[in-house]
């Protein structure tokens, strides 16, 4: 089943001027249901241009978005349900944070859904459990919590609203190391337990790799390629041309395989390395 779909879209910012740019053009694209799937793309290759389409928050110069089978822009009325169904986190969302209280600030968006006040209360702990954030945060102003906290306060409200699409621009950006895996392997688990659709835009290629299913690859207001993290990595000279950068470790088994090495050239993880290099030593070894 396809979750959301691309027809055709483009989008032109300051069209009919000097200023007049392609964000996006002509884009076909179609992202199963349930997918989790890395987004990467240099500067200005049109991937933040694309996911701000998903939710309505811009509206097509050319072209179509279906989100579950539904034209989102056929009935304008409807688009702020869109805004419901597929959840949008910025980067650095922190800086969104607005209410006196944690609890009030994951509870804002279930509020404007309409719900009743038990609804909100469930949905409100449920999403605070699923960042790692434990009930006594829910009366502590978000102001007061770290960097990281605060992080998960602003995804946790997103969470609150349960859409059948999460999108999640640079989440750990400016984060250190262990708030980053932190955070992803709760995303991670998210995912897993819900079997929703989720995008997770990032420039860390090592994140693209450990957490996601499949990857789509923007390059100059077009898609390059939507594939399985196996596949976008055996074009990773490609990618390198491109001013992205692979992880270590497919660089690394990409030189060895060009020398002649029988090795798989779309090494993405340390794991699937360190298994490469047993199955080549066993069978040396016979």
């Amino acid at each position: 089943m396809i979750m959301i779909k691309t027809e055709n879209l483009s989008h032109i910012y300051s069209a009919h001027t000097p200023f007049e740019k392609v964000a996006i053009g002509n884009i076909n694209l179609e992202i199963e249901q349930g997918a989790f799937v890395g987004v990467i793309g240099h500067t200005g290759s049109g991937k933040s241009t694309l996911i701000q389409h998903f939710n309505g928050l811009l509206k097509p110069t050319s072209g179509k978005i279906l989100i579950d089978g539904k034209d989102i822009w056929e009935n304008k009325q409807q688009i702020r349900q869109v805004r419901f169904d597929v959840g949008l986190v910025f980067q650095y969302p922190e800086y969104q944070l607005f209410e006196e209280t944690v609890y009030q600030d994951i509870a804002f968006g279930p509020t404007n859904m309409g719900l009743s006040k038990e609804e909100i209360h469930n949905r409100v702990i449920e999403a605070m459990e699923f960042v790692g954030l434990k009930e006594k945060y829910a009366k502590k102003s978000p102001f007061d919590l770290s960097g990281g906290q605060k992080r998960r306060v602003a995804i946790a409200g997103v969470i609150a609203m349960r859409p059948k699409v999460l999108i999640l621009d640079e989440p750990t950006a400016g984060l250190d190391p262990k708030g980053r895996d932190q955070i992803l392997g709760q995303i991670k688990e998210y995912h897993k337990q819900t079997k929703s659709t989720v995008l997770l835009v990032s420039h860390s290629m090592e994140d693209i790799a450990k957490y996601t299913q499949k990857v789509l690859v923007m390059n100059h207001a077009s898609v390059f390629a939507y594939d399985t993290v196996e596949q976008i990595f055996t074009k990773s000279q490609e990618i390198t041309k491109m001013g992205l950068s692979v992880p270590q470790v497919t660089k690394v088994f990409y030189q060895l395989h060009q020398r002649g090495f029988a090795l798989e050239n779309d090494v993405y993880t340390v794991k699937y390395a360190a298994n490469e290099i047993l199955k080549l030593w066993n069978q040396r070894g016979e």
